[in-house]
């Protein structure tokens, strides 16, 4: 017999899966941002002659 579907439960769980990957990129890229700034201001640092 099959089961019976709880596609409310089934709804929820793809809409954290999908909230969670979400937040996982908005944090790579803000890592990804951060980086790059840095990266930025490190090499205007080491090019002023002063």
């Amino acid at each position: 017999m099959p089961r019976k579907p709880n596609y409310r439960f089934e709804r929820n769980e793809r809409a954290k899966s999908k909230a969670a990957k979400k937040a996982e990129r908005l944090q790579a890229k803000a890592r990804k941002s951060e980086d790059r700034k840095t990266e930025t201001a490190e090499r205007q640092n080491s090019d002023d002659p002063a």
